[in-house]
């Protein structure tokens, strides 16, 4: 790590924020495999805590939640024995948040995909805000109990349930399932029913895909490690919140937000490293 080079951090980052795996960051940068690694682990951390400090007190006004899937070290299936039901094996899902209006992400939590890791992001994000919001969530159930556990009566909240048709036989059910319709529930409070939509939250999820190596379907380039995973996801929303200009907003999410006043650089990501 301290034999890097500003200018080589800067380019082993770069290649991992646009989507490339490790590997092929050695053969584009010629830095060794370990030190990529160090350097992701070390970073992540670091992004992963300036983000918990400064997303507070936000303006949000409309939220949308959804959960990603991935996994680590193996396929659920080919999990071994001894490994059998321990986190960081298998199936691993990434909750996350984003507001519809500033396209900020405010907070993620990497678990599983049951009712702790739900209440536990819920309460997380309920925390984050400066104000009342509107949510809307997809119809997965164990966001009733979590949004009422972190929210109570203080929020808005409908649901939106889309039904889909039959599974893809053959080679084609690796595509996405033909959406058959959707209905609108009201939760709680007085949600506005025409801004109920996920579309945002969902749109976010092809974009980590494509941003992180690690979430590619059907490739050998997952996380063997979940603190690797966890790391990766720190940078990819840093890079994300800070450094990308939204084509439609024209400026970085975070500058949506109040939270920067100009678009960061990957040395001002990388300079994190040395205020940590």
């Amino acid at each position: 790590m301290n034999k890097l080079s500003t200018q080589q951090r800067i380019q082993v980052v770069s290649a991992l924020v646009e989507g490339n795996s490790i590997r092929s960051t050695v053969r584009m940068t010629g830095v060794a495999k370990n030190t990529i690694v160090k350097l992701l682990v070390d970073l992540g951390e670091a992004c992963g805590k300036y983000q918990d400090e400064v997303m507070r007190n936000l303006p949000c006004k409309r939220i949308q939640y959804d959960e990603v899937w991935a996994f680590c070290y193996s396929n659920q299936k080919n999990v071994p024995a001894e490994h059998k039901g321990e986190f960081g094996y298998g199936d691993v899902w990434t909750w996350t948040a984003i507001d519809a209006d500033t396209k900020l992400i405010p907070t993620w939590l990497v678990g599983l995909r049951d009712a702790e890791c739900a209440r536990a992001f819920i309460e997380d994000l309920a925390g984050r805000l400066s104000n009342r919001v509107q949510l809307t969530t997809d119809g997965l159930k164990l966001y009733l109990d979590a949004v009422e556990g972190g929210f109570g009566a203080d929020i808005d909240y409908a649901m939106l349930v889309k039904m889909y048709g039959n599974e893809k036989p053959g080679e084609a059910r690796y595509g996405p399932a033909h959406c058959t319709g959707a209905k609108t529930l009201r939760i709680e409070g007085a949600p506005i029913m025409g801004d109920v939509s996920t579309s945002y939250v969902e749109r976010q999820n092809p974009t980590m895909r494509m941003s992180m190596r690690r979430f590619t379907r059907l490739t050998n380039g997952f996380s063997k490690k979940v603190e690797n995973l966890e790391a990766a996801i720190a940078l990819h929303f840093m890079h994300y919140n800070f450094c990308r200009v939204h084509q439609t907003l024209r400026k970085t999410p975070a500058m949506a937000a109040g939270l920067a006043k100009y678009p960061w650089t990957l040395r001002d990501i990388i300079d994190l490293l040395e205020k940590s």
